[in-house]
């Protein structure tokens, strides 16, 4: 296995160098520095393609709120030799799929399409990303969309609760606290001119990884790429403007309670507070830890809350790591009428572990979902696409399956509860989405 600790961009060496990473993984770096991994699995009869950009929601200024979600829309609205129908009907003709979507760290583009329609792929994807038009009447036409996107979230407690959090924790005005699509304050007056900026500034071949997985062939891969690249601004080297900086550790606002008032038939609520940052090498404990608690129909709060009282549908814990910070949250739907007990029952169950700790019982079924989950979520070629692509943007390191398998499998029961003590211990910030009024909760600490 070869690994790399140098995240971010990669070096832009003198001529074309490639590398085997593990059995039927191969990396290449272009001289303009954008980087090419590819996974042949010759038993399958399709791929899958991404193109993956290393800038997100949290790399934007607050004026430019949402600039990597509308830049997403935008990129499937034409080139110079292609249009909008062009785009989605060369990959529906083939029966293939392409789409986008937009993270707070990272923006991809993909699709997928039988092993023979790559070639295809490659060029309409690539296209797409590197000689994007951005037509003034498509900027126009994907604002009022996006705007719409906006109302809708609003239209969806569910998720907005999180967003909510996620402000709590962080700061509503702060890198991780923004929404990604934007506000409406910020997606109205962004002009043409400065998303077409933003795509020339932060678009650069050195934060760009294209991945593919499949019926492929690393070689081939390479040259239908570089082909379809050459001489766009994707085929030489750039200089990234206000690159991120993971180094400083972002601030963690004081615990707090945000009550966003809405008129539904059910509460929303997350209760958590600062978790383990990316790099932590606690995160595989974390990973247990959260299956014993919530992560699923087996866990503590499900049993708890679900099974034996039925005051709530949905009740799960999640971890969210970032470069430089991360969350750990519980999140339940209940009765407006249940959530003061529910939010009780929550806070009762975290604390009982954060003292007692989990069982050597506990530890093995949260070791066993674990690897299960990730084993069985690499079944087809699209995860396997996004895993080349998120070991090298977010880790450096092509871990191999049976290396995470064992890091699972190293994890003790001292490590589990000594965590469990430390982080549920932390200040907890809640979020309610509800009819409630906005000092609701303000006492529960």
């Amino acid at each position: 296995m070869t690994t790399s600790n140098n995240r971010g961009p990669a070096e832009r060496p003198a001529r074309v160098s490639t590398k085997t990473l593990q059995d039927g993984v191969r990396r290449t770096i272009l001289p303009s520095g954008l980087r090419i991994i590819t996974e042949a699995i010759p038993t399958t009869r399709s791929a899958a393609l991404g193109v993956w950009v290393g800038v997100g929601s949290r790399d934007e200024t607050p004026k430019l709120s949402g600039a990597s979600h509308f830049l997403e829309h935008l990129l499937f609205k034409g080139t110079e030799k292609r249009t909008a129908l062009d785009i989605s009907a060369q990959i529906e003709a083939v029966g293939g799929e392409t789409n986008a979507f937009t993270t707070k760290e990272y923006t991809c583009y993909y699709a997928r399409v039988l092993d023979a329609d790559l070639p295809l792929a490659v060029d309409v994807l690539c296209d797409a990303v590197a000689n994007s038009v951005l037509n003034p009447a498509d900027v126009e036409t994907e604002r009022g969309v996006i705007l719409e996107e906006i109302a809708m979230h609003d239209d969806e407690p569910g998720d907005e609760v999180h967003d909510v959090f996620l402000e709590a924790i962080f700061g509503a005005g702060s890198a991780l606290g923004r929404l990604i699509s934007g506000t409406e304050a910020t997606i109205s007056p962004m002009t043409r001119n400065q998303i077409h900026r933003f795509y020339r500034t932060r678009y650069q071949p050195s934060e760009i990884v294209i991945t593919a997985a499949g019926n492929l062939d690393h070689g081939k891969v390479v040259r239908l790429i570089r082909a379809a690249l050459a001489g766009t601004p994707l085929d030489t080297p750039g200089s990234p403007a206000g690159a991120r900086d993971a180094s400083k550790k972002h601030r963690i606002k004081p615990p707090a309670t945000v009550v966003r008032h809405r008129d539904t038939e059910q509460a929303h609520l997350v209760l958590g507070c600062e978790g383990l940052g990316r790099d932590d090498d606690r995160r595989f404990a974390l990973g247990v830890l959260n299956n014993v608690l919530g992560g699923g129909m087996s866990s503590r709060l499900f049993q708890e809350i679900r099974e034996k009282r039925g005051l709530a549908y949905s009740v799960y814990s999640y971890g969210s790591q970032y470069a430089d910070a991360g969350v750990f949250a519980v999140y339940a739907g209940c009765a407006p009428g249940k959530a003061e007990e529910v939010l009780a029952l929550i806070r009762a169950e975290l604390a009982v572990v954060a003292a007692e700790g989990i069982s050597a019982a506990e530890l093995a079924r949260g070791k066993g979902m674990a690897k299960g989950t990730y084993v069985l979520g690499l079944e087809d070629t699209g995860s396997r696409m996004s895993r080349l692509a998120k070991s090298e943007l977010l880790y450096g390191d092509m871990m191999g399956v049976d290396d995470l398998l064992a890091k699972v499998d190293a994890v003790r029961l001292d490590e589990v509860n000594a965590l469990a003590a430390e982080l549920l211990s932390r200040p907890m910030s809640l979020a309610v989405v509800g009819p409630f009024d906005t000092g609701a909760f303000s006492s529960d600490r």
